[in-house]
């Protein structure tokens, strides 16, 4: 199939819509009638394991699925994706979150520069500062020891740490200066007031995580945080007030108390960011995908080096993973080509992430950054309008709580919902207290039933429950919900990476199919551009007569607050 021919009017898109005819009067129950379903619809890969067999979907289906991909040029494309080849079609450049959990004795020589070498230079400068930091001997412009970092991003610079902290908050190094991480993105400064309330100017120190280090949301954030630095530690020679030492000054408040990330060292530096606090990230790496370079600082700060080292290892074994198992066999792929029989054949179009571990709280958040900022798009590659869905909405919760709360639209709903059940088999291991640690363990298995009975019922309906006599109709369970249920032999740095990338996989893999870029954000970027000239507007008075009806009378509305306030 060539690039430019459109995938649903391939042979195997059009042999899949037939049989989807055929697909929808069939019901799980049915599916499950012949044995040995759960094996020929689940793999392991990389300490997960991955089952498909509540999906619905027949043998046939999974043929048809397979021939689609290969059709689409899914083998070429990984490979493509992984050698550093230009895949960011819209902005002409590779995409190569991959290359920044590349062992330090890998190659991979793109457009003849090796960019191992640099990966592991920014990992060995992010090391350096942990371990300052752990050892307590990074000290604010006062002489006081750090013990608060704040990171400032917003988007792939928030959600990613953000997650993974929460995630792996158990691997915390033992023995170490004690640092706490806290994490601010709302442009409305919440987050950041809220902080600032509370935290001592003297031990703390800001990240700015800003690939582009222009994002307005960040930089106001940033602003708010210096102001509070100088306002509180800045003063004269010989005039210590407000408690401040004598001889600081702003450029030794900078100094001590901000770290820079971002793909722009030169703005770093124009907004006062020393150079040796300066942690390089690249073009060629996209937001949503950059936890794994010099973005995961605030991830190293918490678990340690070692561990965020683990968590590079994890991803890069998904990598080799989806580098080189047969697509049969290729959990990336495999999860990519139910969500596209999903949305594309059984017009499926919400997706549920359900982690049940409360660890994984801000996973699903994460992932609707990653799916819908990635695959959100209706043209593809070559300027047409897609004639077909992509990216289905995707939302979720820890499952525990969702069970009390969107459940019931799960089970007697009139929406069809793709759920993803995502658990650890083991957990609790390292209670060192006997008869907490089996109180624990008995609460993990009570959490486990509650994941698998859930997506049981989900299947089976009605076929679930051991019948005590006739229901009324609005007790009754329709089933034949689609699942995906992802275990993790436990939640782990290796086996949260290998999950992570796994997902990032999945996306890659259906855009392919849909032959859309994953890796850039127009409709962002148009927002960002549109929210300026408005603070423009708004900030001067003038130019409201551009604006559309709406837009002018919200305006009008707040000059006459802001006027009645005496602003």
């Amino acid at each position: 199939m060539n690039q430019e021919d459109r995938i649903d009017q391939s042979p195997a898109w059009q042999a899949l819509e037939a049989h989807a005819g055929e697909m929808r009067e069939v019901h799980l129950r049915e599916l499950f009638a012949t044995p040995g379903r759960f094996a020929r619809f689940s793999r392991e890969a990389a300490g997960l394991t991955l089952d498909l067999s509540k999906q619905r979907c027949s043998d046939e289906t999974h043929a048809l699925l397979l021939a689609l991909a290969r059709e689409a040029g899914v083998p070429d494309a990984i490979t493509r994706l992984l050698d550093g080849e230009r895949v960011n079609r819209s902005e002409d450049r590779p995409a190569l979150h991959t290359a920044l959990r590349l062992p330090e004795s890998a190659r991979l020589e793109v457009e003849g520069e090796d960019l191992v070498p640099a990966v592991h230079a920014t990992l060995a400068q992010m090391q350096r500062m942990v371990e300052k930091l752990h050892a307590g001997q990074w000290r604010g412009a006062t002489g006081k020891a750090i013990s608060d970092v704040v990171n400032l991003g917003v988007g792939g610079s928030d959600l990613g740490p953000l997650m993974v902290t929460h995630a792996l908050a158990d691997y915390r190094p033992e023995g170490v200066h004690e640092v706490q991480v806290h994490f601010a993105s709302t442009m409305d400064g919440s987050q950041l007031a809220d902080y600032l309330s509370r935290l001592n100017p003297e031990t703390t120190l800001f990240v700015l995580s800003s690939k582009s280090f222009t994002t307005i949301d960040t930089l106001s954030n940033a602003r708010t945080a210096r102001d509070w630095l100088y306002g509180r530690l800045v003063c004269s020679r010989g005039d210590a007030g407000n408690g401040a030492a004598a001889d600081i000054d702003r450029g030794l408040v900078m100094r001590q108390h901000f770290i820079g990330v971002s793909a722009s060292p030169e703005k770093m530096s124009e907004w006062g960011i020393a150079e040796p606090n300066q942690l390089e990230f690249w073009e060629w790496v996209g937001g949503r995908y950059s936890l794994w370079g010099a973005i995961g600082l605030p991830i190293a700060l918490v678990v340690g080096m070692a561990n965020f080292r683990g968590l590079l290892a994890g991803a890069h074994a998904m990598d080799q993973h989806f580098r080189t198992a047969p697509l049969e066999d290729n959990l990336p792929v495999l999860l990519a080509l139910a969500g596209i029989w999903n949305v594309n054949f059984l017009d499926i179009r919400a997706h549920s992430i359900l982690p049940y571990d409360g660890r994984l709280e801000y996973f699903a958040a994460y992932l609707e950054q990653l799916e819908m900022e990635s695959n959100g798009k209706s043209v593809t590659n070559h300027g047409e309008v897609t004639p077909y869905s992509t990216c289905p909405v995707l939302w979720g919760q820890l499952g525990p709580n969702a069970q009390h709360a969107f459940y019931q639209l799960l089970h007697q709903g009139t929406q069809p919902v793709e759920c993803d059940f995502i658990a650890p088999m083991r957990r609790y291991d390292r209670v060192e207290d006997d008869a907490t640690r089996a109180h624990l363990k008995a609460q993990h298995r009570l959490t486990l039933a509650n994941c698998f009975a859930q997506s049981r019922l989900l299947m089976l309906g009605d076929d679930a429950i051991d019948e005590d006599g006739p229901r009324p109709s609005h007790k009754r369970y329709r089933g034949n919900q689609p699942s995906t249920t992802l275990l993790l032999e436990r939640l782990s740095p290796t086996t949260l990476g290998a999950l992570i990338a796994l997902y990032e996989h999945k996306v890659f893999v259906q855009a392919t199919i849909w032959g859309i870029n994953p890796f850039d954000q127009w409709g962002v970027e148009l927002g960002k551009q549109i929210a300026g000239e408005t603070e423009q507007i708004l900030a001067s008075h003038q130019g409201l007569e551009r604006m559309d009806e709406s837009s002018r009378g919200l305006i009008e509305a707040l000059w006459a607050a802001e006027r009645k306030a005496g602003m």
